[in-house]
């Protein structure tokens, strides 16, 4: 489980962020804090994995007490939740390694999205094996957000459908069942299937039946 430290000045708010956290599977709420102050005493009493950082607190700016986080003995990862639109908070927030970035009025789809790719992330960090720069330059294009260029033949709309697909699938698929929820031939559907493999953005397991065959089953870890 990911343990999950919820900071907001605004007690409703938290509420409504701790409901948020604790309906995403892997994920549980060990705390709430109010202001800068609480939130060192908590990381320190609760060691939390992920911080849901509101910037705008009564006693400091959210990101100076990121920054004193992490010199500390507990330094947990941070996604920034706040109002605050100005591109210096943005810079600044990238600059301190921030796991990602969350405008304020948002739904509980946009924060759930954002906890599974960090989900997806830390389990990368800590599988990842690094024998040369190709395993080096694997994690930090998965880890960095960053897609690699599709092969030729291949095109982004198709390949984002192809995505959500094989994302939205509660366990392994099979390029059959790809084609049929995105409206594509087999054979297609396994093109980008086992270019999300190559890149590292899809894990691959074979199933076997009674016959034939064993079929390749894709699961989604981008």
């Amino acid at each position: 489980m990911i343990r999950v430290l919820v900071v907001d000045d605004d007690f409703m708010v938290a509420r409504i962020h701790v409901g948020f956290v604790e309906k995403v599977d892997g994920f549980e709420v060990v705390g709430v804090a109010h202001s800068g102050a609480e939130t060192v005493e908590a990381v320190e009493a609760l060691r939390p994995d992920l911080l849901l950082l509101d910037l705008y607190l009564p006693d400091r700016f959210g990101l100076d007490l990121l920054a004193e986080v992490r010199r500390g003995p507990h330094p947990c990862d941070a996604i920034v939740i706040t109002a605050a639109k100005e591109s210096e908070s943005v810079r600044a927030a990238v600059r301190l390694g921030v796991a990602d970035y969350l405008l304020k009025p948002f739904g509980f789809p946009d924060l759930e999205e954002r906890l599974r790719r960090y989900a997806g992330q830390r389990s990368l960090l800590a599988r990842a094996e690094v024998t040369g720069q190709e395993d080096v330059d694997r994690v930090f294009l998965r880890v960095g957000g960053t897609a690699p260029p599709l092969p030729k033949g291949l095109s982004p709309e198709t390949a984002r459908l192809v995505e959500d697909a094989l994302g939205a699938a509660t366990a392994p698929v099979s390029a059959t069942e790809v084609a049929e929820t995105v409206g594509m031939s087999r054979v297609s559907a396994r093109r980008y299937l086992e270019h999300f493999a190559q890149v590292g953005r899809a894990d691959v397991r074979l199933r076997y039946g009674s016959t034939g065959r064993p079929e390749r089953q894709y699961r989604w870890v981008g």
